[in-house]
């Protein structure tokens, strides 16, 4: 993959994950709505970027880590098989364990709340691919250059794209769409993100 690619890979991913209700836009519309109060919707994505970012940042710290111990063509396998494995887990089981949370709930709650529903769909294993060449090295233990820096640059982008998306999806809805969107126009994102998942890891697999 080019820079060029990684970047909007990065960007492309952090866009997808607040597109999706699940990660947030669609709890910050109602939390919004319980208190009548349109500065939560607007304050609310800010919380959700940064408990999304906590998630995808210690997944990375795990790759960053897997870089320097492990060989590059073990790496991938292990990786396409964890998202693979993380897939079919997600379809089968994930609707069991929804990260539910009161409408009392404050900003450092929402922020916890989405670094767990964050954790749950695999945001970060999802961003593996796309920074696996940044940490992994042709031989193991010796990487040809510091990834970190550009890793942090990455996740950067990849937060505030998603901050973004967030906040437009969520602002839009609560001042002009309303909910009633979701009954005539729901998109199966959960069906989308599992696709996605199987589909980044077959290429991991592949790459190898």
């Amino acid at each position: 993959m080019s820079e060029s690619a990684t970047w909007l890979a990065l960007a492309g991913l952090g866009a997808f994950h607040g597109l999706n209700p699940g990660m947030g836009w669609l709890y910050a519309v109602a939390l919004g709505l319980h208190r009548q109060d349109r500065r939560i919707v607007w304050l609310a994505p800010i919380a959700i970027a940064l408990g999304h970012a906590a998630s995808v940042g210690a997944a990375t710290a795990f790759l960053l880590w897997a870089g320097f111990a492990f060989e590059a063509r073990g790496a991938r396998l292990v990786t396409g098989l964890a998202l693979i494995g993380w897939a079919v887990y997600h379809w089968r089981y994930g609707h069991r364990h929804r990260v539910r949370f009161g409408m009392q709930v404050g900003l450092v709650g929402l922020g916890l709340w989405s670094f767990l529903m964050a954790t749950a769909h695999g945001a970060g294993l999802m961003l593996w691919p796309v920074l696996l060449p940044l940490c992994i090295s042709p031989n193991a233990g010796a990487p040809s250059a510091d990834p970190l820096p550009i890793i942090v640059a990455g996740l950067a982008l990849h937060t505030l794209a998603m901050l973004l998306v967030t906040a437009v999806i969520a602002v839009a809805v609560y001042e002009w769409i309303g909910l009633e969107v979701l009954r005539r126009a729901w998109i199966n994102v959960d069906l989308l993100w599992t696709a996605a998942l199987i589909v980044a890891g077959v290429l991991l697999l592949a790459a190898g």
